[in-house]
């Protein structure tokens, strides 16, 4: 028998203690770092969004937001979304971002933005490739120090834009657009950033910008190389630093994210091209 999944506003004080809660298990934070019930309960109240997904009525995961405004247009950011991690094998992710993206229409809004560490290529596999999402913002250690313990890169973090009424996102939520081969997006595309083959990072100078699609190669799983070689994990953080800062003050934009092999290595790989809002 399958389980039963919900996704419903949670609106009550008991509910919202067990978001608390969630956010312990989930990031390993201290108290310090907890957005406490209070400041969401006040914030539901001005027009923030807490939505919980329930597995067999079990809150298994959660999705915060708050409206706000970027560059003077409305916006709604998507705070915090986090999954329990017994519950990862049920799509719960998907299923809150797109109420998300319910809710947001509801209220007459277009864009949903948010952050994510960019060396977590199943993130950027979701956020760019699966939803839609475009990132044309880096911010070095956005977070500044935590006591969580996912951490240990700093937090720096790209700044994503969904534009959830445009063509690209439609497409990207009916599945109509599979996107595998980095030549056949881009063809001529000049790499910022590669994975060599001891899995250290390779960048190249930045030339004649005009003429090229740029790329920002990734390892598949940076967690391991955390784990295992903490001063590679870092060159790794300066590496795509310096490679999405470069391409974003060139007025790029990420526009996707594909899973490649090259040479038997496993590795993710952003593409970016021109500034477009479509």
């Amino acid at each position: 028998m399958s389980d039963s999944i919900v996704i419903r506003d949670l609106r009550n004080l008991e509910d919202i203690r067990t978001v608390e809660d969630l956010q312990r298990k989930i990031w390993g934070m201290s108290d310090l770092d907890i957005l406490p019930s209070t400041m969401i309960l006040a914030s539901i109240e001005v027009g923030g969004s807490l939505l919980g997904a329930f597995v067999d009525d079990h809150l298994a995961g959660f999705a915060y937001s708050f409206p706000g405004l970027e560059n003077g247009r409305l916006t709604m950011h998507s705070d915090m979304l986090g999954v329990d991690p017994a519950f990862r094998n049920h799509d719960l992710g998907y299923k809150l971002k797109l109420a998300q993206r319910d809710r947001a229409l509801k209220f007459g809004i277009d864009q949903i933005t948010w952050t994510f560490d960019p060396l977590q290529s199943l993130n950027a596999y979701f956020n760019i490739a699966k939803l839609g999402a475009v990132s044309d913002k880096y911010k070095p250690n956005f977070y500044g120090e935590t006591s969580s313990f996912l951490h240990r890169l700093g937090t720096d973090r790209l700044w994503v834009r969904w534009l959830i009424q445009s063509g690209r996102v439609k497409q990207r939520l009916n599945d109509k657009e599979k996107n595998q081969d980095v030549d056949a997006l881009f063809g001529n595309t000049k790499p910022l950033v590669e994975v060599e083959s001891d899995l250290s990072p390779k960048t190249s100078a930045l030339a004649e910008i005009s003429q090229h699609s740029l790329s920002i190669e990734i390892p598949r799983d940076i967690n391991s190389i955390i784990k295992d070689n903490l001063d590679l994990a870092l060159r790794w953080r300066d590496a795509v630093r310096w490679a999405f800062t470069t391409a974003f003050e060139a007025e790029y934009v990420v526009r996707d994210f594909v899973r490649n092999e090259r040479e038997s290595r496993q590795t993710g790989v952003y593409l970016l091209s021109a500034n477009d809002e479509s």
